[in-house]
């Protein structure tokens, strides 16, 4: 009989075990979820904010190249015509 009672006790405790060991897997696996929000939210800012940077220094250069070529169109044209002729040669081949 107390072998009996002393199953049935270290059954209750393995249960009991088994429950806190589910309720803390259960609570880590919701702080992970968090955190993985968290996280989320951090990469869409940082991707905005780098699109921003990106969109300016483009709109900069476009700027700088229009007017480049406005204050020297003839350059501008032989460098259009060099590359094209560059780009002719590397396709022929």
């Amino acid at each position: 009989m107390a072998e009996l009672k002393s199953a049935s006790i270290q059954s209750a405790a393995a249960r009991l075990e088994t429950e806190v060991a589910a309720d803390d897997l259960s609570a880590q696996i919701a702080a992970l979820r968090e955190d993985l929000s968290k996280l989320s939210e951090s990469v869409i800012a940082i991707g905005q904010g780098a699109k921003s940077v990106v969109a300016e220094e483009a709109s900069l250069a476009t700027e700088r190249v229009r007017d480049k070529v406005r204050e020297e169109p003839l350059f501008a044209l032989a460098v259009t015509a060099g590359v094209a002729y560059m780009i002719g040669l590397l396709s022929r081949r």
